[in-house]
């Protein structure tokens, strides 16, 4: 892969309609419509009690992407009830479309006890062109399991020949070197089928080689590509990761020939950070799409995606 950086497209810093909000714009997804991309991403929040959530709102861009030419009114899918998976959040959210509708992916978070954090993923529906979505129903589709007992999320959902393809993270470990120190996961990439979109069956390992055992992966993101299946993803050191930029989030890359088996070759990722920019430090949460025959990449940079997302265009293959 050989990627063509066009800059950041979008700060919420800088953005008037989002000065309620506390920066963020993580995890962009992108809907293709006639004459505009609508660009899904989570953006944080303070609850009352000074906590962070995350909702999901959208801009929508001309197709050269060089100007917003709308923004979302509010959240497109409130957070879940008391108790539920989602309930004090949502990232990201894969979207598509399916039939005359468009299905959404959340992946929901809840605060936990002894760790920070658990997630599942759900589905809910737009019959609004992607407007506004309405849950399926109050539960995950795709959850923690036998062998992959937590943080289940990250969703990436594509049909192939008819056959809805999940890529998606699970946790393998949470861990911390002393007792007074927060626990990190550990977590990786994992690939699950389904007949209509609803019901998934789990492949039931990780597909994607890890570069070693404390390595994270995350977001990963699938297209086809000259005769063959492409998957970037993000990846990092599972622990000091925040500071230390060479534990960051850094482009990940593995390539398939048949959906099944997945060779990892990052140096063939062909994108890395930008030493005094706005991705020098980090690059994470990457968003492969395709628009009026050409192929781009959405991500987000330094800080997790803090000050907003950039775009990245496909330039040739080797």
């Amino acid at each position: 892969m050989r990627w063509e950086k066009l800059g950041k497209l979008f700060d919420p810093t800088r953005h008037p309609a989002f000065t309620d909000f506390v920066g963020y714009a993580q995890a962009p997804q992108a809907l293709l419509f006639e004459d505009f991309v609508r660009i899904y991403f989570s953006i944080r929040k303070r609850s009352p009690d000074q906590k962070f959530v995350s909702h999901v709102q959208y801009i929508d861009m001309d197709k050269s992407f060089a100007k917003i030419l709308d923004v979302s009114r509010g959240p497109v899918i409130e957070l879940g009830k008391l108790g539920t998976f989602d309930e004090h959040g949502i990232f990201p959210m894969n979207v598509l479309r399916v039939d005359d509708k468009v299905y959404a992916y959340p992946s929901g978070w809840t605060r936990r006890c002894s760790v920070s954090v658990d997630t599942a993923i759900g589905l809910a529906s737009s019959t609004d062109g992607g407007v506004t979505f309405r849950r399926l129903g109050d539960g995950p589709v795709l959850a923690a399991s036998l062998h992959e007992p937590f943080l289940v999320c990250d969703p990436f959902v594509r049909r192939f020949d008819g056959v809805f393809h999940m890529w998606y993270i699970f946790g393998m470990r949470w861990s911390r070197r002393t007792e007074e120190q927060q626990a990190e996961r550990t977590y990786v990439i994992g690939h699950a089928l389904s007949g209509d979109g609803v019901h998934w069956r789990k492949e039931g390992r990780a597909i994607v080689e890890q570069n070693d055992a404390e390595e994270c992966q995350a977001l990963p993101t699938v297209f086809a590509h000259s005769g063959g299946y492409h998957m970037h993803f993000c990846h990092r050191h599972s622990l000091d990761f925040r500071s230390n930029r060479n534990n960051a989030y850094r482009i990940g890359y593995a390539w398939s020939r048949d959906l099944v088996t997945w060779v990892r070759d990052d140096g063939h990722a062909g994108i890395d950070v930008t030493e005094g920019s706005w991705d020098s430090d980090m690059m994470c949460y990457p968003h492969v799409f395709e628009c009026d025959g050409q192929t781009y990449m959405l991500y987000n940079g330094n800080h997790f995606g803090r000050e907003g997302f950039g775009l990245a265009r496909l330039r040739d293959s080797a």
